[in-house]
């Protein structure tokens, strides 16, 4: 007869393994334009995913405590101040410190081309520039984001 323990593991198992894959989408720093954000929020809500929208001027505390906080099995990051090398690596600096280093970590924005190589060796899965279709962002989320376990 299995135990207590062992039948909860498996019901929390099957609900996680079963609900939608949640994405937080988030803006960090001092950047006051949240068009595009808002555009990949709806698109990805649109494809059948579950959005946590945290608003404009994130701190990394602040999108972590929400990622956290919302049990999300994802974070978008749009980004377009040029602060993209210090912010996104932090997030995933401090995601690893509280022992969420299989959220996966995704951003776009006004982001060079020779930045973004540095970006995914700090962690960060996917960066995303101008031009990209929201196909391709709704794609990528469902081939690469699953519920956490």
């Amino acid at each position: 007869m299995a135990s207590a323990t062992a039948r909860t593991r498996a019901a929390t198992k099957g609900k996680k393994a079963g609900r939608k894959v949640r994405i937080l989408v988030g803006k960090p720093g001092l950047d006051g334009h949240d068009r595009g954000a808002k555009i990949i929020a709806r698109a990805l809500r649109d494809a059948g995913f579950e959005i946590i929208y945290t608003g404009l001027h994130q701190t990394p505390e602040m999108i972590v405590n929400a990622a956290a906080q919302e049990d999300v099995d994802g974070i978008g990051l749009s980004i377009l101040s040029g602060a993209h090398n210090h912010l996104l690596p932090r997030i995933v600096e401090m995601l690893r410190e509280k022992k969420m280093g299989d959220v996966v970590v995704f951003g776009g924005g006004i982001i060079p081309d020779g930045d973004i190589a540095k970006l995914k060796k700090k962690g960060v899965d996917r960066v995303f520039t101008p031009g990209t279709t929201l196909q391709e962002i709704v794609d990528y989320v469902r081939g690469r984001v699953k519920p956490r376990k």
